[in-house]
């Protein structure tokens, strides 16, 4: 088992090594492209569950063996304990990790513990990485809810406007620019984390998805209290045991719904989207059936499965 980093924007997690779809190219090269792997998906291919999640630029991975050009991995900062006390387990390319720290010089930290609590996060649902300011593209489509580390650098290298950042696999700083980023915030509201997730809205549903290119129930949920330093379970039916339940007509806008046939595990969660009036209830989430991220009311097939409103405890 070695530590590793997440060393491209967006990285997929399979649940086998898939080498034989072309459509899945650009999700599988050193250098990922989420958006355009997701319009090339036809609507069946978003729902297949050999997509388990994703991971973001930087993001920590214990590799426990490789394989044929892929690492199976875990993804520690994905919390799932029922499938490994360690974190999310799954597959991607080898290629797309970097070592266990960060090799950025000039006042980068330099140790793994160090990326993890990187004190900037991407506050847009997409920015870009480049060598200098203004200058060429390193990264590209480098998303919401990235953690990044701060890197001091020369005030002659400097540029206003920009921030120096240490990403793993890379010896100098790359350069983000500096309104697209923001501090890591020390306390949260959900109704804030309610708003970070309407950025989302009509995402496309991707089973697996944790990006603004494609994303699903629980990943939205994840991804949205991510962006503001709190690390929720990847999946709904774990969200719904690490948060707290309330009685009907208590929530607030920020908290969440749980959803579960009877007899059965939770299988989605959605965002509450205002506080409720009488029976009326409106929830932003990840639809499988309407195939993006929507507000709607929740009704007919939807409210006979509703079992719960939780909130995250903070």
């Amino acid at each position: 088992m070695t530590a590793a980093r997440i060393g491209v924007a967006t990285a997929t997690l399979f649940r086998e090594p898939t080498t034989d779809r072309p459509s899945d190219a650009p999700a599988l090269g050193p250098l990922t492209d989420i958006r355009t792997w997701v319009a090339g998906l036809e609507p069946a291919e978003r729902l297949r569950p050999a997509v388990v999640s994703q991971a973001l630029l930087g993001d920590p991975a214990l590799v426990d063996s490789t394989e044929d050009g892929w690492a199976r991995v875990v993804l520690t900062g994905q919390p799932a304990t029922d499938l490994d006390p360690r974190g999310y387990p799954g597959w991607l390319p080898s290629c797309q990790l970097a070592s266990g720290s960060s090799d950025a010089s000039s006042g980068s930290s330099g140790s793994s513990a160090g990326l993890a609590d990187g004190d900037l996060v991407v506050a847009v649902t997409a920015t870009t990485l480049r060598d200098v300011p203004e200058g060429d593209l390193v990264l590209p489509s480098v998303v919401l809810g990235t953690r990044l580390q701060s890197v001091a650098y020369s005030p002659l290298r400097s540029a206003s406007g920009w921030r120096a950042v240490g990403v793993p696999g890379f010896a100098e700083p790359l350069w983000a620019r500096s309104l697209d980023v923001t501090a890591v915030p020390s306390s949260v509201t959900p109704r804030e984390v309610l708003k970070t997730a309407a950025m989302l809205r009509e995402t496309p549903y991707v089973w697996g998805g944790l990006s603004p290119f494609g994303i699903d129930c629980s990943g939205l949920v994840h991804l949205a209290w991510r962006r503001h330093g709190v690390t929720l379970p990847r999946d709904a039916y774990n969200q719904a045991a690490f948060t707290t339940p309330i009685p009907f007509g208590s929530e607030r806008a920020g908290d969440l719904y749980f959803f579960a046939r009877p007899g059965e595990r939770v299988h989605h969660v959605g965002f509450v989207a205002s506080a409720p009036r009488g029976d009326t209830r409106v929830m932003l989430h990840a639809c499988s059936d309407r195939g993006e991220v929507v507000i709607e009311e929740i009704s007919g097939r939807r409210a006979a499965t509703l079992v719960g409103a939780h909130r995250v405890p903070l």
